[in-house]
C-alpha cells in the first residue's frame, strides 16, 4: 500500500473507509486499522494521569497534522489513490460516492458495495489561536487556503472550528476540510475497472446544513459542529455555552463567531451537490444506472440499516434482538455480521445519540442484548451523555446490557478505549465467518416488505 496521504487517518471519511474495506476483506477493524501504532499509545495513556492523556491526544492529532507550507503540494489525486488502494481487487455491484455515516458502512458491507467519500479532512498544524477566538482560525485559514485551492481547482475548502468536541485539537491544528467536486481520474478509474457492466453508482446525499462564512472562491468556514450543541447557541450563547466556557477557565462567556452568510453542507458529513453532474456525465457514457440515497443526517440511517441486519439474521436463522449502538468510528463490520448483532451507529455519545437510540429501543425493543461503544475525545462537552446515564438507556431496552471497553472513571478521557475495543468485542461474543453477502436487490425488497418508515429516500 502506499504511504500517508496528507489526511487524519482517524477521522470519519477515512477510518470509515478503512473498516469497510477490512469487512469486504472478511476482516476485523482492530484499534480503528492501525493496530501496530495505535494499541500501545492508547493502551500507555490509559495508565497516565488525565493531563498527561490530554496532553498525548493533542500532540496525536499535531503529527498527524502537516505544516502550512505543504498545502501547495497537495495533490487530491493522491487522496484518491490512497483510498481505492484500501479495497481489495474485485468487481462490486455497486461503488457508492458521497457522504460519511456509520450505518453507510453496514449497509455497503451487507451488499458489497465500495464506498468513495466526497469529504476528508486535512489537519495544518497551527499556533497562536485559542479555541475560543473562531475570528483568528479564520483570518489564519483565510492566509493559508489558497495555496491548497490553487494547486486543486476540483475541490471545495471548508475550514471549520469547533471549540466544544474538538477543543483540545484545535490547541495545535486547524480543521481544512476538503469536498470533491468532480471525481477525478483516479475514481474514474476504479469505477471503469471494479464496477460491474450492470453496475450502479449510488450517490449518499446527506442533506445537513450548518451556517457557514463564504471566504472567498470555493472557500467556506464553519464555526461549530454536528454534536451535542445547536448551532444557534454556538453563535448566540446560551447557559450551557456559560457553564462549558466557565468549567474550562475560558476568557469568553460566548463566542464571538464570524456572522454566517447562508447556509451550506455541514463540513465533516453534508453533500456538496456540484458532485451531482459530474457523476451522472460519467455514469452516461459508460451506461451505469445512478441511484441517490438522500438522508438529512448521518444518523437517520441508523433505524433503517438496525432493521436491515434484523431482516438479513431472521433469514438466516439468527437472533435478531442483539444490539450493538456504535460511536463515531468505534465501529466493526465484520464482528457484527459474524457474531450475529444487529448494529444502531451513532456520531458521538451526546444527546441526539441517546434520544435516538431510546426512540428506536422503544419501537423496537425490548432485545435480549444491548451493549455500547462511547466514543472518546477528550472533553466534557456540551449536550455529553455520561456513561452512567448511557447504562441506564441500555438496561431499559434488554434483558442483557453492557458499555464495552468503557473505563467510566476516566470517560471522556478514556483513550486507551481505542487500544482495547476489539477484544472487548470478543469476549462480548466470538463471531464467526461473515454471511456472504446481500443481493443488491434484496435492498428494493427489504424496502418493500418493511412495515417501517425511514426518513430516508432512495431514489432511482
Amino acid at each position: 500500500m502506499p504511504g500517508k496521504p496528507p489526511i487524519a487517518l482517524f477521522d470519519s471519511s477515512t477510518a470509515m473507509v478503512q473498516a469497510l474495506a477490512h469487512a469486504l476483506r472478511e476482516e476485523r477493524f482492530r484499534t480503528l486499522g492501525q493496530r501496530r501504532g495505535l494499541a500501545p499509545l492508547a493502551l500507555l495513556a490509559g495508565r497516565l494521569p488525565e493531563q498527561a492523556r490530554q496532553t498525548i491526544y493533542v500532540w496525536s492529532g499535531w503529527l498527524e497534522a502537516i505544516p502550512p507550507g505543504r498545502l501547495a503540494s497537495i495533490d487530491t489525486e493522491e487522496i484518491s489513490r490512497w483510498v481505492i488502494n484500501q479495497y481489495a481487487q474485485r468487481s462490486y455491484p455497486a461503488i457508492a460516492v458521497g457522504s460519511s455515516s456509520g450505518a453507510l458502512v453496514h449497509l455497503c458491507a451487507a451488499f458489497g458495495i465500495a464506498w468513495l467519500p466526497q469529504t476528508y479532512l486535512i489537519p495544518v498544524r497551527r499556533t497562536g489561536v485559542h479555541p475560543d477566538e473562531p475570528g483568528d482560525d479564520l483570518e489564519w485559514g483565510r492566509r493559508h487556503a489558497h495555496a491548497l485551492l490553487n494547486a486543486n481547482p476540483e475541490i471545495q475548502l471548508h475550514h471549520m472550528h469547533d471549540p466544544v468536541q474538538d477543543r483540545l485539537m484545535v490547541q495545535r491544528m486547524t480543521y481544512f476540510r476538503v469536498k470533491r467536486l468532480r471525481l477525478g481520474p483516479t475514481f474514474e478509474a476504479f469505477i471503469r475497472e471494479r464496477l460491474r457492466e450492470d453496475g450502479t453508482i449510488l450517490l449518499v446525499d446527506c442533506r445537513l446544513p450548518w451556517p457557514t462564512v463564504k471566504v472567498g472562491d470555493r472557500h467556506f468556514f464553519q464555526f461549530g459542529a454536528l454534536g451535542g450543541a445547536t448551532p444557534d447557541e454556538l453563535l448566540h450563547g446560551s447557559e450551557r455555552v456559560e457553564r462549558y466556557l466557565g468549567a474550562h477557565g475560558s476568557h469568553q462567556r460566548r463566542w464571538q463567531a464570524p456572522k454566517p452568510d447562508a447556509e451550506r453542507p455541514e463540513a465533516e458529513w453534508g453533500f456538496e451537490q456540484s458532485l451531482v453532474a459530474d457523476v451522472e456525465r460519467f455514469a452516461t457514457a459508460r451506461g451505469y444506472r445512478v441511484r441517490r440515497l438522500r438522508f438529512d443526517g448521518p444518523q437517520e440511517l441508523s433505524p433503517l440499516v438496525a432493521d436491515l441486519y434484523r431482516w438479513w439474521n431472521e433469514r438466516l436463522g439468527r437472533s435478531s434482538r442483539r444490539l450493538l449502538v456504535e460511536s463515531f468510528i468505534l465501529l466493526d463490520p465484520a464482528w457484527c455480521a459474524g457474531a450475529g448483532y444487529v448494529p444502531f451507529w451513532t456520531v458521538f455519545p451526546v444527546e441526539p445519540a441517546a434520544d435516538a437510540f431510546q426512540a428506536y429501543a422503544r419501537e423496537r425493543g425490548p432485545f435480549a442484548e444491548a451493549h455500547a461503544l462511547l466514543f472518546n475525545h477528550g472533553v466534557d462537552s456540551i449536550g455529553l451523555v455520561r456513561p452512567q446515564e448511557w447504562r441506564r438507556l441500555l438496561a431499559d431496552s434488554a434483558e442483557r446490557s453492557s458499555l464495552v471497553a468503557v473505563d467510566e472513571r476516566q470517560f471522556p478521557r478514556d483513550f486507551a478505549t481505542f487500544g482495547r475495543y476489539d477484544r472487548a468485542l470478543d469476549r462480548l461474543a466470538r463471531p464467526g465467518t461473515p454471511p456472504m453477502e446481500l443481493p443488491l436487490q434484496d435492498l428494493d425488497r427489504f424496502l418493500d416488505e418493511s412495515k417501517a418508515r425511514y426518513d430516508v429516500t432512495l431514489d432511482g
